[in-house]
């Protein structure tokens, strides 16, 4: 889950300092969920990744056209 925080969390997260507020960081969605409803972040929208789609094979004609 990402999220905005709304306020500065002093101490480290995984070894790095927390973002400073109005920074994002993508958080497992229990800990996002637990950060959102305590009022220290905000959920972030995430963009919906494009599917990825095979290209269809290409079909040549048997026989050319004159």
């Amino acid at each position: 889950m990402k999220i905005k925080m709304k306020q500065a969390i002093t101490g480290l997260r995984d070894g790095a300092p927390w973002p400073a507020a109005g920074g994002e960081i993508v958080v497992p969605d229990a800990e996002g969920a637990s950060l959102c409803s305590q009022g220290i972040a905000e959920p972030v929208a995430e963009a919906p990744k494009p599917e990825k789609r095979e290209a269809a094979p290409v079909k040549k004609s048997a026989a050319k056209r004159a």
